[in-house]
C-alpha cells in the first residue's frame, strides 16, 4: 500500500474509537482528513465535534457533521489526530500543519488521545521533523537566537513568500538541529520563553493509543 492507502486504513480504524453520542475531538492534516471522512459514514451516532483548525472545521461542515467550539462543551472522550513524529513512549511533533496550538488544547481537554499514523513516522528520537513552534511576532528573532544557542536553526516558515500567520493570527518556526531525548523537558522549558505561544512537543500531552499504518495492516501502539 501506498502512503495515502495507509492513512485511509488509520483513519477508518480510529472510528472504532469513537463512543456513540459524544462530541468528539478532531485534529488537523491530511490522515485525520481520512478520519473525517470516515467519521461522515456514522456521523448519525455522534452528537458532533470540536475541531483543532479552520481546515478541519470546514470539511466536518460539509460532511454534515456538527461543530461545536471548545468552550462550549466540558471533557471530550477522544482527540483524534495525527503525528508528524512518533516515539516509543507516544510523545510527539505536532505542528506541520499550523494548528499545534489549538491541537494542544483539544488533546488537554480529551480523556484520550489516538495518534493516527502511517510507520514512516515512528522514530527512536524525536528531532529528524522540523520542530513547529507558534510565536508572537514580535518576539520571533529573539527566539531564533535563543535555539541558536541550543545548537538549533530556526526559521520563520514562509507562505507565498510571506510569513505564514496560524488560525490565531500567530507566525511559525521551524526548528532543525535538535535531537529531543527528554521531551517533557524540552516542551515545558521551551514554553515558558517569552513570546513563545506553544511548542509542537506534545510530550505533556502524548498520545495514548497509536494506530500506525504498516504494509501489514494497522498496528496498535499503547502508551
Amino acid at each position: 500500500m501506498n502512503q495515502d492507502e495507509l492513512k485511509t486504513l488509520v483513519g477508518q480504524a480510529a472510528l472504532q474509537y469513537v463512543e456513540p453520542g459524544t462530541i468528539v475531538g478532531v485534529g488537523t492534516g491530511s490522515t485525520v482528513n481520512k478520519f473525517i471522512d470516515a467519521l461522515a459514514g456514522i456521523r448519525s451516532t455522534i452528537a458532533g465535534a470540536v475541531s483543532s483548525s479552520v481546515a478541519s472545521t470546514e470539511r466536518l461542515k460539509a460532511l454534515g457533521i456538527p461543530v461545536f467550539e471548545a468552550n462550549e462543551v466540558g471533557e471530550l472522550a477522544v482527540y483524534i489526530d495525527g503525528a508528524d513524529e512518533i516515539d516509543h513512549a507516544g510523545h510527539m511533533i505536532k505542528g506541520g500543519g499550523a494548528a499545534l496550538t489549538r491541537e494542544k488544547i483539544v488533546a488537554a481537554q480529551s480523556r484520550k488521545f489516538i495518534c493516527i499514523a502511517d510507520e514512516s513516522k515512528l522514530v527512536q528520537v524525536l528531532g529528524r521533523f522540523p520542530v513547529p513552534v507558534e510565536v508572537i511576532p514580535m518576539a520571533a528573532q529573539r527566539i531564533i537566537r535563543e535555539f541558536a544557542a541550543l545548537g538549533g536553526s530556526a526559521a520563520i516558515r514562509l507562505k507565498e513568500g510571506r510569513p505564514l500567520v496560524t488560525d490565531n493570527g500567530q507566525h511559525i518556526l521551524d526548528v532543525t538541529g535538535l535531537q529531543i531525548s527528554d521531551p517533557v523537558a524540552f516542551e515545558s522549558r521551551i514554553n515558558q520563553w517569552p513570546g513563545v505561544v506553544t511548542v509542537g512537543v506534545f510530550a505533556l500531552n502524548k498520545a495514548t493509543v497509536c494506530l500506525l499504518g504498516t504494509a501489514s495492516g494497522v498496528k496498535t501502539l499503547t502508551f
